[in-house]
């Protein structure tokens, strides 16, 4: 690392060109690659992926886009049943599926009266719109509610009212107000700008944030290159921009900290740098390295948007690493004395460790057993909550509270008519297949409100046939789920069965049925960085084991906050979810187990050096986590808020995802790193610096015996 650092102090002019060009043209990357982002979720190869394009082929709609659905209120004294209004409300159904050149189906041309409600004075049906199989699904096109209106209202019964409803158009009105993603990464700056002021009380806090700049604009850059290589999910946006945020801010805090750190102790402006590469340069490329093998889960996993995503993960700790050791050296060689000049009295100098941290260290290693055993039934009562998590798609009644598409369903579920009709399943029938057969067997199976096999040519083409499948329960419950099981099993052979639910059940077979598999091969690498790193088994599997704890309490969070409620409604206005997004727990997991490697690779790294300094496994904490505790704590804050930001955004699978970001990170820099880390330490006292020779040969370090007994009391501890 020092010939390193001194390779770029050598070059500074030169690196600091390669950067600015990359910023520019990351600029430009940045504004154009949302144009070529795609929203994509459904596993390639998965049957009910190559069902639903096969539906959208043959008939232009359907698949898992999913229907519109008109309720109309009949006049006091009128039910659909009276001849003249079933008239007109097959015309006006009629005239919808013609606005949207789509197929339809009602009461109207069905006379099934489980297409009614409130005794026959609420009747509802589906219009299925067109659909472009070329189009992006992240282009916002025109509502299509608003077209279904128009033509539908005109032709009703004098007297009878009409709201238009449908899954999307709930998610719509939930989330209609979110701000932009520029929007939320400049909140998020703002944010960590009134952190790093106070951690550094100086113009240096602009310093951490320039290199976020260049991170991110670098990364867009490259995001932008791997556009045109594979397709990349719209989330890639969110996480270089946010994600971005928070680590590059984090990788410059802990080298720019150093930096005064050595300083404070004398030593000049370039000798300090080369000293803050070696050490917290060291700590920053390792970190790195943790985010990237937690990524690699979504990297080996077999579904495309995961695998993009990930991409974008993996490239913005990489580009924040590669600037924070080549950029920030530069600047703080070249102008970090001069921005650092400004110090009110309340900053310190950089040279003594916290007193509130070093205090609150002293606390951990007298109480260890205590702290340890609070720590742990914290996380282990959160992580239990998740053995009730319900992956699929949300509740209706956790989107919209108000709107033409709530209201719509208000009329729906107070005539009597269950929600489940939002999330209904079509059934492609091959040639030689009899749909009315068909349907009358699923008719018999439980949790069935209505099955539909019209015969007009919007239904049946070419040989084959569509019939839908209208559940009592919505698909993101266990009964929703349970019956488009029940569907594959029960139709004939060669049928294809699509819909949002079985895009869903596929996801989860696909995604979690290896997922064990990629975890553990992720901790088998992570151990091995970090016994390297660390030079030490203990402190490796530690790392390792406490993190699954985390990463499990996070998910309970999720379950409690969001699938059952319990603050949901108070931060978000969002009711109980039901369930969570079949994606997010996935993602979460492969962002935290690095992101949250960061602070225990700042922690621990800090306690290997002081324990080498000192051979005290008490001073180490002490001392160790009076310097670091600060930095944990701003460092977390910082990337906190860029998470709260992001949890702004207008997509609710988005705000879960954020949510369960930000809760890992107060979760890991509080609970874990300052209480339970520093507890374990002190409980596995000399056990935890144990390298023996055969682990160090494989690792290619020098090993570290057994220490003999340690004396802990009788070792000053430095402030």
């Amino acid at each position: 690392m020092d010939r390193f650092s001194g390779f770029v102090l050598r070059h500074r002019l030169l690196v600091s060109l390669v950067w600015l060009v990359a910023a520019c043209a990351g600029a430009f990357a940045a504004l154009n690659v949302p144009d070529r982002l795609v929203e994509n979720f459904a596993p390639p190869g998965s049957a009910a992926r190559d069902a639903n394009a096969a539906i959208v082929s043959a008939y232009g709609t359907g698949g898992d886009a999913k229907p519109l659905i008109p309720v109309v209120t009949l006049p006091a004294g009128t039910t659909a049943n009276t001849p003249a209004v079933r008239g007109d409300l097959g015309a006006a159904f009629a005239a919808a599926g013609k606005r949207l050149d789509g197929r339809v189906v009602s009461y109207a041309d069905t006379g099934d009266a489980r297409f009614t409600g409130d005794g026959g004075r609420v009747v509802y049906g589906l219009v299925y719109p067109k659909v472009d199989p070329g189009a992006s699904q992240f282009d916002e096109g025109p509502d299509p509610a608003g077209p279904v209106t128009e033509a539908m209202r005109p032709l009703l019964p004098p007297g009878a009212t009409l709201r238009v409803t449908s899954v999307d158009g709930l998610a719509d009105e939930a989330g209609s107000d979110g701000p932009s993603v520029l929007t939320e990464t400049v909140i998020g700056g703002v944010g960590a700008l009134v952190v790093l002021v106070f951690v550094f009380g100086s113009v240096l806090a602009v310093v951490p944030l320039l290199i976020a700049v260049v991170s991110i604009l670098t990364s867009f850059l490259l995001v932008y290159a791997l556009t045109g290589v594979t397709d990349v999910n719209f989330m890639v946006e969110f996480v270089v921009a946010l994600i971005g945020l928070g680590v590059a801010i984090d990788y410059s805090l802990l080298l720019v900290t150093r930096w005064r750190e050595e300083r404070a102790r004398g030593l000049s402006t370039e000798d300090a740098t080369r000293r803050a590469m070696a050490t917290a340069g060291r700590a920053v490329v390792f970190s790195a390295a943790a985010v990237a093998i937690g990524l690699t889960a979504m990297i080996v996993v077999p579904v495309a948007f995961m695998r993009s995503v990930a991409y974008g993960g993996v490239i913005i700790p990489a580009v924040s690493a590669l600037v924070t050791l080549t950029l920030l050296p530069v600047l703080l060689v070249t102008a970090g004395p001069a921005l650092d000049r400004i110090a009110p009295r309340w900053r310190g100098d950089g040279a003594r460790a916290g007193r509130a941290w070093t205090g609150w260290a002293r606390r951990v290693v007298r109480y260890r057993v205590v702290a340890a055993v609070a720590a742990l039934a914290v996380l282990g009562g959160l992580a239990s909550a998740t053995l009730g998590l319900n992956l699929g798609e949300a509740d209706s009644r956790a989107l919209a509270k108000s709107g033409a598409a709530y209201d719509g369903l208000a009329d729906l579920r107070g005539a009597g008519v269950p929600s489940g009709v939002l999330t209904p399943v079509d059934v492609l029938l091959p040639r030689g297949a009899d749909p009315d057969a068909t349907a009358t067997k699923l008719r018999s199976l439980d949790a069935v409100q209505a099955v539909v096999a019209p015969s007009g040519p919007a239904w049946r083409r070419d040989g084959s046939a569509l019939v839908t499948v209208l559940p009592v329960d919505e698909g993101g419950t266990d009964a929703g789920k349970d019956l488009v099981h029940a569907i594959r099993d029960a139709v004939p052979p060669g049928a294809q069965v699509g819909g949002e639910t079985a895009n869903d059940i596929d996801f989860v077979a696909k995604v979690y049925g290896t997922f064990p598999l990629m975890l553990t091969l992720v901790c088998l690498l992570t151990f091995v960085l970090l016994a390297r790193a660390f030079r030490s088994l203990l402190l490796a599997l530690k790392a390792v084991l406490l993190n699954l704890l985390s990463l499990a309490a996070v998910l309970g969070a999720i379950v409690l906050v969001w699938q059952r409620g319990n603050g949901s409604d108070l931060f978000w206005g969002i009711s109980a979810t039901g369930s969570i997004a079949s994606f997010v727990p996935a993602m979460v997991v492969a962002f935290l187990y690095g992101l949250s490697m960061d602070y225990e690779v700042f922690i621990l790294a800090r306690l290997r050096e002081e324990y080498d300094r000192t051979g005290s496994t008490e001073t180490a904490v002490v001392a160790g986590l009076g310097r670091t505790g600060r930095l944990v704590t701003s460092a977390a804050l910082i990337l906190f808020l860029a998470f709260a930001s992001l949890a702004a955004a207008p997509v609710v699978e988005v705000k879960i995802f954020a949510t369960g970001l930000g809760l890992g990170i107060l979760l890991d820099a509080t609970v874990v790193r300052a209480l339970l880390v520093p507890a374990a330490v002190s409980l596995f006292g000399r056990w935890n610096w144990w390298l023996p020779g055969w682990a160090a040969r494989v690792l290619r370090v020098r090993p570290s015996p057994l220490p003999a007994r340690e004396e802990e009391d009788r070792v000053p501890i430095p402030v």
